[in-house]
């Protein structure tokens, strides 16, 4: 399937400051790529560059065939973007903001009404179409947001943090939101902080670190780096048998710390009962047992490190 979206070599700096080193990616139709870095890795200037309004040191973008160099007007106009920051007028009708915006995109004006009056319906907001968002909560001027970037029917959303600061039922209204977006075809770019999001919503994963992209791929393919991608983790009496442990098929670390024994195993279906039966045959009792598995967060920090970012 050929991508709808590819950005090549995408490079800035501010001064002496590299913001963006080096960012390729492909974004296809029916696609979430969640885009995930550390504060200050190049996750917002990476979307700006894309979205046309950063204007990049090096590099290049091309959207079904049209190039943001050469044609940035057609390019841009096949882009909605749904900025980190709120972008509405608040003394203006709620609907009134999604035509703004759909007459800055050019849609004629027999079209303009009826497509602005459909996307509030799909965020959930037709009822509220008349009053201001002065008045909206922040998971509603959220989803306002995300139709203000609907109208003009772009093939590429980029959500930049939809869901900073709302609450779980706004949240989960605007995953609602993603997904039947998704059915429909469009292609769409998330970046948040909130690692279960991605999780559950991104078919692949770029995570980028000090301008560069350090990995990419779906999670199953991320989690499969981390040294242990499940846990076993036993209360036990005695001691066991370490090098013994390591030795089992599937095993790939042994710690033991006063009563916890932790094994982390390629595959917990498969290599479990093997380590139980090693502790039977070694006569140490095993009280309590319970399991786990890497998440991305655990790979996002493998790679990124664990210190403080600005």
């Amino acid at each position: 399937m050929q991508p709808v979206l590819q950005a090549q070599g995408f490079r800035k700096s501010y001064g002496d400051r590299v913001a963006v080193a080096d960012v390729s990616f492909e974004l296809h139709a029916g696609e979430v790529l969640g885009l995930l870095g550390p504060n200050g890795a190049g996750k917002s200037t990476t979307v700006g560059m894309i979205a046309g309004f950063v204007q990049p040191d090096g590099g290049s973008a091309t959207l079904g065939g049209v190039t943001l160099a050469g044609d940035a007007p057609a390019y841009k106009r096949r882009i909605g973007l749904v900025p980190q920051d709120l972008a509405l007028y608040e003394e203006l009708p709620a609907q009134a903001n999604v035509e703004l915006f759909g007459a800055l995109y050019g849609l004629p004006a027999a079209r303009l009404k009826q497509r602005a009056a459909e996307v509030m319906a799909l965020v959930g907001l037709a009822d509220r179409a008349r009053d201001k968002p002065a008045t909206f909560s922040g998971g509603m001027k959220r989803r306002l947001n995300i139709a203000c970037a609907l109208v003009h029917d772009p093939d590429v959303l980029l959500l930049d943090e939809p869901t900073a600061g709302v609450d779980p039922q706004s949240r989960n209204a605007i995953f609602d939101n993603i997904e039947a977006l998704k059915r429909a075809g469009k292609a769409l770019i998330y970046t948040t902080h909130y690692m279960e999001e991605v999780e559950r919503l991104a078919d692949r994963i770029v995570i980028i670190d000090h301008g560069r992209v350090v990995t990419s791929g779906t999670l199953a393919e991320l989690l499969r780096t981390l040294p242990a991608p499940q846990t076993l983790q036993l209360d036990i009496d005695g001691t066991p048998d370490l090098a013994a442990l390591r030795a089992l098929p599937g095993v790939t670390q042994v710690q033991h710390a006063g009563e916890r024994l932790t094994l982390g195993l390629d595959e917990l279906s498969a290599h479990a009962a093997g380590v139980l039966q090693a502790l039977a045959a070694a006569g140490v009792p095993v009280r309590h047992i319970s399991s786990g598995r890497a998440s991305l967060e655990d790979v996002f920090l493998a790679l990124t490190g664990r210190q403080l970012r600005d």
